[in-house]
């Protein structure tokens, strides 16, 4: 099991996530309000605090959203998630469609240190059924691998 420590959104495509109260995951969309959701395989993106702690171990200073994801998470191994895993966050269900991603371009963080783990520790999901997710909420693995 692990926990939500942060969820975040932003309207535009290039700009740092901002920290939200709570979010609303839509099915078939992802995060109402999110510049990211829409009908496609990465609605939801999630990184472990564990790894940006990795990067603040290089002297940075980064917040929740820092690396364009929505769910902050603790406690739970992302990238080991095979794809198809289903999560329960909040009253959400969630299933993970994709680990890491090659980034398009290079983003301001790894100009600054040479690296980045959204590409190697992030993770990208749909959304299979809506609800609320906040900072707190436990997150549990559902069914490993169960979607093809």
């Amino acid at each position: 099991m692990g926990e939500v420590l942060a969820v975040c959104t932003s309207e535009r495509k290039g700009e740092r996530k901002q920290v939200r109260e709570s979010v609303e995951l839509r099915v078939g969309h992802g995060i109402e309000g999110d510049v990211h959701a829409g009908n496609w395989h990465r609605q939801v993106s999630l990184l472990a605090n564990e790894a940006v702690d990795a990067m603040r171990d290089r002297g940075l200073e980064l917040a929740a959203g820092d690396f364009a994801e929505n769910i902050l998470t603790r406690g739970i191994d992302l990238p080991a998630l095979p794809v198809g895993t289903v999560l329960a966050i909040g009253d959400a269900l969630l299933a993970v469609t994709q680990i890491g991603k090659e980034c398009h371009t290079d983003c301001e963080i790894k100009r600054q240190v040479g690296m980045c783990v959204m590409p190697t520790r992030g993770i990208f999901c749909i959304v299979l059924r809506g609800g609320t997710v906040r900072a707190g909420d436990e997150i549990r693995i559902v069914e490993e691998g169960a979607l093809p």
